[in-house]
C-alpha cells in the first residue's frame, strides 16, 4: 500500500487484518454524542497497481463530521495488493461495515443508520457487497452488514467488462461478480450521481433504469458535460466537489440524518 497521509484529524483504527492490517480513518464530531449516523467512503481508482488512496474522500469526510455525521475513510484491498482480486474489496466493505456495528457504543453511532458512499471501483464494490451475499470471507459472522442508504459516484456495473481489461484470470466468472447480469431487489436505498460526459454515464442510466424496475429506490442526480472524477476536491476549482457534497447533504437532511440549520 502506497504512503498517503490525511490534512485533516483522523483516529486510525484495524478493522481487519489480511495480509496487512486494513484501516479505517474515521472522523468525528467535535462534540460528544451518541446514536449518531456514520458514513463510509470507498475511494475510487483502487484496481490499479498504482491505486487512489483512502484519503480521496478526507474533504468531504470533514465536511460531513461537522453536521454531526461519524465520518470514515476506509482502506481495503487493492491493486497494489500482492494477487488482488475485486472479491477481496467486496469482502472488505462487509467487513468494514460490521466492525463499525460492533464498535457503534465507542463510535457513539446508531448502527441502524449507516450509510455507504462508493466512487467508480470503490462504488462496483459496494453495490456488489449487497448483491452478492455469497461473496463474504467472514461468512461465520453473525454481525450483518445492512445499511440504510447508499451513496453512487459513477460506478462501472459491467464485471465482464472490468474483468477482460484488468483482470483476464477472472473472466470465466465475470458474469457471477456483474451487477449487470443479476438486476434484482437488493439495494438499500439509494442516491446515484454522474456527469452526462463521463464514459459509464449510459451504462449508469441503463442499469439505474432496470433496477429501479425491479424495486429497487434510486434517485439518479446528473451533471451536465461532467467526466469522471469530476467532484474530486481540487478539481474544477471545487465547483463541483461543493456541489455535489451540497447535494448529498440536502439528501442526508430529507432522510432525516442531518438537522436542518
Amino acid at each position: 500500500m502506497k504512503h498517503f497521509t490525511f490534512d485533516i484529524p483522523v483516529e486510525k483504527r484495524v478493522y481487519k487484518k489480511a495480509h496487512r492490517d486494513l484501516h479505517l480513518y474515521i472522523s468525528k464530531p467535535e462534540s460528544e454524542g451518541e446514536n449518531r449516523p456514520a458514513l463510509l467512503f470507498f475511494n475510487g481508482g483502487s484496481f490499479k497497481k498504482n491505486p487512489i488512496t483512502p484519503d480521496q474522500f478526507q474533504h468531504q469526510a470533514k465536511h460531513f463530521s461537522s453536521k454531526g455525521i461519524v465520518s470514515i475513510c476506509v482502506d481495503y484491498r487493492n491493486g497494489s495488493d500482492d494477487d488482488f482480486t475485486p472479491v477481496q474489496a467486496i469482502c472488505d466493505v462487509k467487513s468494514s461495515i460490521r466492525w463499525v456495528k460492533d464498535h457503534h457504543l465507542e463510535l457513539g453511532i446508531d448502527p441502524n443508520r449507516i450509510i455507504v458512499c462508493g466512487a467508480s471501483a470503490g462504488g462496483y464494490i459496494t453495490v456488489s457487497a449487497f448483491m452478492f451475499p455469497e461473496i463474504d470471507d467472514e461468512m461465520n459472522n453473525t454481525t450483518d452488514y445492512n445499511v440504510s442508504e447508499l451513496i453512487i459516484f459513477a460506478a462501472g456495473m459491467d464485471a465482464v467488462d472490468i474483468t477482460t481489461r484488468l483482470f483476464p484470470d477472472l473472466v470465466p466468472m465475470s458474469q457471477t461478480i456483474s451487477p449487470k447480469h443479476h438486476i434484482n431487489r437488493c439495494l438499500p436505498r439509494t442516491l446515484w450521481m454522474c456527469g452526462t460526459g463521463d464514459v459509464l454515464y449510459e451504462e449508469n442510466k441503463e442499469f439505474i433504469h432496470q433496477m429501479k424496475e425491479a424495486g429497487n429506490d434510486i434517485r439518479f442526480l446528473t451533471y451536465e458535460g461532467m467526466e469522471h472524477g469530476f467532484f474530486n476536491y481540487g478539481r474544477h476549482e471545487n465547483l463541483y466537489f461543493e456541489k455535489t457534497t451540497k447535494d448529498i447533504e440536502n439528501y442526508l437532511k430529507e432522510m432525516h440524518y442531518i438537522m436542518e440549520d
